[in-house]
């Protein structure tokens, strides 16, 4: 994983030691991963396991979260059956024990099984939060509405299984509004907070890119996905099991590799109506010649072409930020503009509830 921006990580992953680094995320949250975070500390200080299946990662980069990778792996050993006697703290698999007894079940558990743990540690967080889609609807509305196109071509850096790209497949509605599919496993109700001015559009093409690409059609992917949504946000495990069932009848490919790499051929390979870059909460773990070359990319090809960009970031350079922004852009030379931009709201991180300013900038 890439080294983000010091900002990203420095008010969660601060410390010189992996225990304080691990401390400073749990600080004293008292729910299941408080607690097992601050054990996997003071295990690590006293030279337990956690030590052990932590060789070679002392000095992982800030934001490589070796942690919460570490309980993603606990977790898939929990899935698959082979950590029963952890069942019974995981409140999405209907567990109801104290969350403060579990560290001395959990570092038995990864006692028994240090190598398997070891080897998790190379698997980076992989969440495809599905809720994020809302933000992404929000700024598709407002760039048909500026750019009066309604066939959208949809490409996403960064997409992980691409759940976010099927945001026609499921429903969203508000009081006096709703979009996409009204049937569909996955309902969204009052996604968007603020002024909602909808728009109908069709999205004619879809695809994206990741580092590492998840196939949510297979069970090794679906199980990736699950692990790492933390076990007692029963609400991302819903909307994760719903956006699922649609991906299994409407597969989306995502190819291997990063976004600079592969954004221009995207691009360039149809032309139909307007298409769309979207990316959300990505950049912080991307090196910053990353976000440069991708910024010349689209700015280059904007200015020779129609181009949207619907974005859900940080903004690193405001220390006050603690939620994403959500921005759109639009390049339009047969106007005669080089860019309209805009900041339309803020979003959660797990992209609901998305908050549109009453007078977007």
């Amino acid at each position: 994983m890439a080294n983000p921006p010091a900002r990203a990580a420095s008010h969660w992953d601060a410390g010189e030691t992996l225990a304080e680094r691990f401390r400073a995320h749990a600080r004293d949250a008292e729910h299941l991963y408080g607690y097992a975070i601050r054990g996997m500390a003071d295990d690590w200080d006293a030279g337990g396991p956690v030590r052990e299946l932590c060789r070679g990662y002392e000095h992982a980069p800030r934001g490589a979260v070796v942690h919460l990778r570490l309980l993603a792996g606990v977790f898939r050993l929990v899935l698959t059956g082979r950590a029963p006697e952890l069942v019974r703290f995981y409140p999405c698999l209907g567990g109801t024990a104290p969350a403060s007894q579990v560290w001395p079940v959990m570092r038995d558990v990864i006692g028994a099984h240090v190598e398997e743990m070891h080897a998790a540690l190379a698997v980076p967080p992989q969440t495809n939060e599905v809720g994020r889609s809302a933000a992404l609807l929000a700024g598709l509305f407002d760039l048909v509405a500026a750019s009066g196109v309604r066939r959208i071509r949809l490409l996403e850096l960064g997409a992980s299984a691409g759940l976010n790209l099927l945001l026609d497949y499921y429903a969203f509605r508000g009081t006096s509004w709703h979009f996409g599919a009204i049937d569909s496993k996955l309902q969204f109700v009052d996604p968007i907070e603020g002024p909602v001015q909808p728009e109908g559009f069709v999205i004619t093409d879809r695809g994206g890119c990741d580092l590492h690409p998840v196939d949510a059609g297979t069970a090794d992917g679906r199980l990736l996905l699950t692990s790492f949504v933390w076990p007692f946000d029963l609400h991302r495990h819903d909307r994760l099991r719903s956006a699922l069932a649609v991906a299994a009848i409407h597969p989306v490919h995502i190819d291997k590799g990063t976004a600079s790499s592969w954004l221009l051929n995207a691009l360039e390979a149809d032309r139909d109506g307007l298409q769309v870059v979207w990316h959300s909460v990505t950049q912080m773990y991307w090196p910053t010649e990353e976000i440069t070359a991708v910024r010349s990319i689209l700015t280059n090809y904007g200015a020779q072409q129609r181009l949207g960009e619907v974005s859900l970031e940080y903004d690193f350079h405001d220390q006050r930020a603690v939620k994403p922004e959500l921005r759109t852009r639009l390049w339009n030379p047969n106007a005669g503009t080089s860019i309209r931009e805009r900041l339309i709201g803020t979003a959660h991180d797990h992209g609901i509830t998305v908050t549109i300013a009453a007078d977007p900038s």
